[in-house]
């Protein structure tokens, strides 16, 4: 992925690493759309930072995504990367029935409003320079947290889901760039994780992913360096004592 000179659409952009990742490549000389469901944040974040874009979207509604297209398309036909990072992270009880609503709700916003997002938008990015979708998936989609499981589960499947899309299009001769961005636990408001000691602070996150997207250009993977061992658990034989350690945090 190039640094700068981009038009990139980033779900999930109002907050926490979507909102981080939109300022810090906004400044590297980017343009920016930011999109979320809340218009007020929208517009408080297009008012502090001129020069960057917002849309109203919800990944979890098919109609909204089809509407954020034709905008997007008439309005930024340049859009030559896509950000999936919208998500949800919530505790559920498997022994409880009312949890069915709560894991429900992580797959139609996780993992349905992520491929209902790349299906809508890759037409606008085949055939342009320097084209990328980016997936945001979680450490977690290597090593479940199970007060979480739907959560990791929907990680895990967009995890393969980011490999299907990267062999296909490479097949297809699209040069669409597919990377995944694994993050560790990080500060921010997904779990009420902001004042989290053994979260990763958000600037040291954003810093260092952008680092690794700089130096490795046509990285498939960017992984920080807290969240490797989650990542490389099974590969290093330490599955299970990560899998119990993340059970009892």
């Amino acid at each position: 992925m190039k640094m700068t000179g981009n038009t990139i659409l980033i779900t999930g952009g109002t907050s926490g690493i979507g909102l981080g990742l939109a300022l810090r490549l906004h400044e590297a000389g980017n343009k920016v759309i930011v999109a979320g469901r809340r218009k007020e944040l929208l517009d408080d974040i297009t008012a502090e930072h001129p020069g960057i874009d917002a849309l109203v979207l919800d990944v979890a509604d098919p109609d909204s995504i089809a509407r954020a297209h034709e905008t997007v398309a008439a309005s930024h036909p340049g859009l030559n990367v896509l950000v999936n990072n919208a998500g949800i992270m919530r505790l559920e009880n498997l022994l409880d029935p009312t949890g069915l609503p709560v894991a429900e709700d992580h797959v139609t916003t996780n993992l349905l409003g992520t491929i209902r997002m790349t299906y809508a938008f890759l037409p606008l990015l085949v055939g342009k320079d320097d084209a990328v979708i980016m997936n945001v998936t979680s450490a977690l989609a290597f090593v479940p947290f199970p007060r979480t499981p739907t959560y990791s589960a929907t990680k895990a499947a967009l995890h393969s889901f980011s490999e299907s899309l990267r062999i296909q299009l490479a097949g297809a001769d699209a040069d669409v760039q597919v990377i995944e961005v694994a993050p560790p636990g990080v500060r921010t408001a997904l779990m009420g994780q902001e004042d989290n000691d053994h979260a990763m602070p958000l600037d040291d996150f954003l810093t260092e992913t952008l680092g690794l997207l700089r130096d490795k250009p046509d990285a498939k993977e960017i992984v920080v360096e807290s969240a490797r061992f989650i990542r490389d658990a099974v590969a290093t034989g330490s599955y299970d004592d990560v899998l119990a350690m993340i059970a009892s945090s």
